[in-house]
């Protein structure tokens, strides 16, 4: 499997569990501050996920 798949999925389960452990938040009522974590977290993911698929692009290029 490439990279560019792993370490964003890794991160997606990461994220899973600290929205879980992180719930309480959610439960006190904070709802911007959990689900704009949670966003930011997401945002931060894809950006990822598109620079590693750039990076992959490029060294297959230059093969």
């Amino acid at each position: 499997m490439k990279r560019s798949t792993i370490i964003p999925a890794l991160l997606l389960v990461y994220l899973g569990v600290m929205c879980y452990i992180g719930r309480q938040q959610f439960y006190d009522g904070h709802y911007l501050f959990y689900f704009g974590i949670i966003a930011a977290t997401l945002l931060v993911i894809f950006l990822l996920r598109l620079t590693l698929l750039k990076r992959e692009r490029d060294r297959d290029k230059n093969r």
